[in-house]
């Protein structure tokens, strides 16, 4: 029985990461997609396919971590750099995936347009 898709899927990844595979399985639903979205866009990961319920990831073995932050805290939009130095092994290393009232994205990208949120995950 699954509890949190997103930190079964995320577990999945940095396991198949490890051991050096090239695609992953993962369990799949609005929110895991749309965090897999920003990690590929942040350039971690390859394509993403959909089939039937079940979400195929092409892993390039440039993911070192990635992890579900729990709990989801809530940071305002100038207070990125305390949560920086908490999961992310330095300055400019790594992202923080970031939900927003405009969507998912990046820290960076939080920053640039002023918004704050809720930190979902962490990568690099």
């Amino acid at each position: 029985m699954r509890h949190d898709l997103l930190s079964d899927a995320l577990s999945l990844i940095n396991n198949a990461e490890r051991v050096g595979k090239t695609t992953c399985v993962v369990p799949t639903s609005s929110f895991v997609k749309s965090v897999l979205g920003v990690v590929k866009a942040a350039g971690y990961m390859g394509d993403i396919h959909e089939e039937k319920g079940i979400v195929t990831v092409t892993l390039l073995g440039k993911l070192n971590k990635i992890r579900v932050v729990r709990p989801r805290f809530s940071v305002k939009k100038g207070d990125f750099d305390e949560w920086e130095r908490r999961y992310l092994p330095s300055k400019d290393t790594g992202i923080l995936i970031v939900s927003t009232s405009q969507g998912m994205m990046t820290q960076k990208d939080a920053v640039s347009r002023g918004l704050g949120g809720k930190i979902v995950a962490f990568a690099y």
